[in-house]
């Protein structure tokens, strides 16, 4: 199944097992949800739901993963079986929370997930059924799992495989703030030395969608020819990164490691070195 679903496909897909899940993010969120969300859509929340956000970024990033324990409640409580049909959803074409709960779902054993190409936009434009107020469902029945599926490295592994140049590690945060020009969210400008800059927004076209598998396919090639083959992903906080892992695998990749803690754990890392090209 492609990780990608476009408003046509949502649809036409049969609704016995689908679950729709709204990932948005930002200021009343979960209003914004209330008074409009396509019909039969879930509310997912990236703070509460998809990370466990600790007292200290330093140790973890501003967005670490929560125990497949403590996402396994999360899903029981939208009503997820383990059969379903997962499509989510966001409006920043996917790059936000829409990617991080792909990725996690994939991560806890669901093979049946896609994520929404264009995001809400895109869904209005392409007129689906949109409805308001609070969707009513029942719990679904706990599924147990041990651990992440999807392989991840630590700040100590992405040290390590750098030092050895034994993985090319991504950092897909918009140029300005991997040049160090300036820094918008975290407390220090700058980069992991070592690491590449393909920001996530390469991976859409001009209108927001993402590219096609073969057009992926070749720019990644391109880009990372001559590089070791091992990939580590990171981002701000381990969210935007999902938004690259996905457009590589769409393009037929092995799935790379994500690095959770990302810039927000690296530069707030009491003696980690910090490079600038600002």
């Amino acid at each position: 199944m492609s990780p990608i679903v476009s408003p046509s496909e949502l649809k036409s897909l049969p609704t016995g097992n689908l679950i729709i899940l709204d990932a948005r993010t930002g200021k009343d969120v979960k209003q914004n949800y209330l008074e409009k969300h396509i019909k039969g859509a879930r509310f997912i929340d990236l703070d509460k739901d998809l990370a466990d956000i600790g007292e200290n970024a330093a140790f973890g990033g501003r967005h670490p993963l929560p125990t497949p324990g403590k996402f396994a409640e999360t899903l029981s409580n939208l009503g997820i079986a383990e059969n379903a049909h997962i499509v989510v959803y966001d409006d920043k074409n996917g790059s936000n929370a829409a990617a991080r709960a792909w990725w996690m779902l994939i991560s806890f054993g669901f093979e049946n997930v896609q994520v929404l190409d264009g995001g809400i936009q895109a869904a209005e434009k392409n007129d689906v059924d949109f409805s308001s107020g609070e969707e009513i469902f029942d719990k679904a029945p706990l599924i147990k799992k041990e651990n992440w599926i999807l392989p991840v490295s630590s700040l100590e592994e992405v040290e390590d495989e750098l030092k050895i140049n034994s993985s090319t590690v991504i950092d897909v945060r918009d140029a300005y703030r991997y040049r160090g020009e300036s820094e918008p969210i975290d407390l220090v400008a700058g980069h992991i030395p070592g690491a590449i800059n393909i920001p996530f927004s390469e991976n859409l076209d001009e209108n927001g969608l993402f590219l096609s598998s073969e057009v992926l396919k070749e720019k990644y090639s391109q880009l990372l020819k001559d590089k070791p083959e091992n990939l580590i992903i990171h981002c701000g906080s381990g969210v935007t990164a999902c938004h690259t892992i996905l457009a590589l695998v769409r393009a037929g990749f092995n799935v790379p490691n994500l690095y959770v803690g990302s810039w927000s754990e690296w530069s707030r890392r009491e003696g980690k070195e910090i490079a600038k090209e600002a």
